[in-house]
């Protein structure tokens, strides 16, 4: 019989994993030899953090990103088609979700293998439920255009959804962050509403929720923090 694929939660930064991963997610991370991980170093390091005897000589690993060839990923399966249980771990948080893990995922589901995905946390969904926005109709955009006149296009279509009722969640790289901010405050119509929200889980954990024309008022430093943005 195939093995089954486990949806490995993951800190969204921090040391203090028992704040925000469950015992028994511990328990099977802690179990598992095989994994497939969006960063090789950054696994390991997470591995050892919650089990300083984790035998990572003793573990294989499969690196999923967006430099891994698209005719490598079906291999990442024979082991679980051969019967061994396999974890998938996100850079941070949970697979699947602005994560390059979707796609063997998918293929896993072509083939039939069992998904357990375990409970920990999402920062987009963490911050949409912290932000007092509508969270009943809500969609997740992931990365906004870089080029500054097509992010600019891209909010303003975003906020023309967010105004039919549907809050839009995205992110930026943290180095981006500011000039991301900047990019809001000067594409949105001052009564939209925006959420910032900053180093969720995490001992400096910010989130607010203001009118464009407050924010423009105090603008806060957010680079090198990580964000998630939520407009209505």
């Amino acid at each position: 019989m195939a093995g089954r694929i486990y949806l490995i939660p993951v800190t969204l930064g921090g040391e203090d994993y028992r704040r925000v991963i469950p015992e028994k997610v511990l328990a099977i991370t802690r179990s598992l030899r095989l994994f497939v991980v969006e960063d090789l170093r950054s696994a390991r390091r997470y591995l050892k953090l919650i089990d300083r005897e984790f035998p990572i000589n003793e573990t294989q690993f499969y690196e999923l990103n967006e430099h891994t060839p698209e005719p490598e990923i079906s291999g990442f399966l024979n082991p679980v088609l051969s019967g061994s249980d396999m974890g998938i771990m996100s850079e941070a948080g949970l697979p699947g979700i602005a994560d390059p893990g979707a796609k063997l995922i998918s293929l896993a589901h072509r083939n039939n293998i069992k998904i357990s995905p375990l409970s920990g946390p999402s920062s987009i969904i963490m911050a949409l439920i912290a932000s007092g926005l509508n969270g009943q109709n809500f969609t997740f955009n992931g990365y906004l255009p870089v080029n500054p006149s097509d992010r600019s296009a891209k909010l303003r279509e975003l906020e023309k959804r967010s105004r039919e009722g549907f809050s839009q969640v995205f992110m930026e790289t943290p180095y981006r962050n500011q000039r991301m901010l900047e990019s809001i405050l000067k594409s949105c119509n001052s009564e939209t509403r925006l959420c910032i929200a900053l180093d969720i889980t995490l001992p400096e954990e910010t989130i607010r929720t203001q009118k464009i024309s407050e924010w423009k008022k105090n603008v806060p430093a957010i680079n090198d923090r990580l964000a998630i943005f939520v407009l209505q």
